[in-house]
């Protein structure tokens, strides 16, 4: 018995230990991790490439992201921020949570990006999207004067809530604050999110909802519907591109610095266009 016993012990010093899957945790927004948004593919496609657990964490909006990571500080387990834009990237930068990525993707987006914490991993414009039997201003003071109906985004939760606010300030400077006024009887609600606006859209709830030039190939392509367009403005529309960053916290750096070159990678890159709905910030190779 006492040999047996002995035998018994050897056996489980000796049996090795299972190696644990490394988790990466990213926080991210909402329409992102949907089931018809990117995420569920771009999980799938990096954990072939990883042998980890890519877990999306979603937080809302945009803008909420920033919130979150604010309240959080150092204790967050977020190894990876996706979906931050760069009207945010100072105030990111400024919680000193981020760390430098140090890469150097050979980027095609339409003006020059050089940032040592955050990495662009798509861009868009922003518009107002309605139906083509609507006859839409072409400014906003146009769209002010008028009985139309909007709904829109709020700033402190919504990149594209804050995306129109500084549209409105770089098109009218000082005069911004007369061109909220004259909207305001226009305007039917303020949403958290972008989810919930261009749902009320949809519903009839309004005219006009605050979105993206490329909303209405989301329709065409995915829904066969070819009624939605988007108002150009004179004004010019406003440019959005979106970032990620690692964070200084994370536990697994290196699987957080292959994530981050996943997502500029064609594999990557190739899904956004018709999941996210935005432009690739590296074109894939054809």
């Amino acid at each position: 018995m006492k040999s047996l016993k002995f035998a018994a012990g050897f056996l489980c010093i000796a049996a090795p230990a299972l190696a644990e899957t490394p988790v990466l945790d990213v926080l991210t927004y909402d329409s992102f991790v949907s089931e018809w948004g990117p995420g569920p593919a771009i999980e799938k496609a990096f954990e072939a490439e990883c042998g980890c657990d890519l877990r999306f964490t979603p937080a809302g909006d945009g803008a909420a992201l920033l919130a979150r990571l604010q309240l959080e500080g150092a204790k967050t387990t977020a190894d990876v921020v996706l979906g931050l834009d760069t009207n945010l990237t100072a105030a990111a930068r400024a919680t000193g949570l981020f760390a430098q990525h140090g890469q150097t993707p050979a980027l095609t987006l339409p003006v020059a990006f050089d940032d040592a914490e955050f990495l662009p991993y798509d861009w868009g414009w922003f518009a107002f999207v309605h139906n083509k039997s609507l006859t839409a201003p072409t400014d906003f003071k146009a769209l002010a004067a008028s009985d139309l109906k909007i709904v829109i985004q709020d700033p402190r939760s919504s990149t594209p809530g804050l995306g129109l606010l500084m549209w409105v300030k770089a098109a009218y400077g000082a005069d911004a604050a007369q061109i909220w006024a004259d909207l305001a009887d226009n305007i039917v609600t303020v949403t958290p999110g972008w989810s919930e606006a261009y749902g009320m859209f949809l519903e009839g709830e309004a005219d006009l909802v605050l979105s993206y030039t490329t909303a209405p190939a989301y329709h065409l392509i995915a829904e066969q519907d070819n009624s939605k367009t988007a108002a150009v403005f004179t004004e010019g529309n406003y440019m959005q591109v979106e970032v990620m960053g690692k964070l200084k916290s994370t536990d697994q750096n290196d699987l957080a610095d292959k994530f981050l070159a996943f997502m500029l990678s064609d594999a990557a890159q190739s899904e956004l266009p018709m999941t996210n709905w935005m432009y690739p910030a590296k074109t894939p190779a054809e």
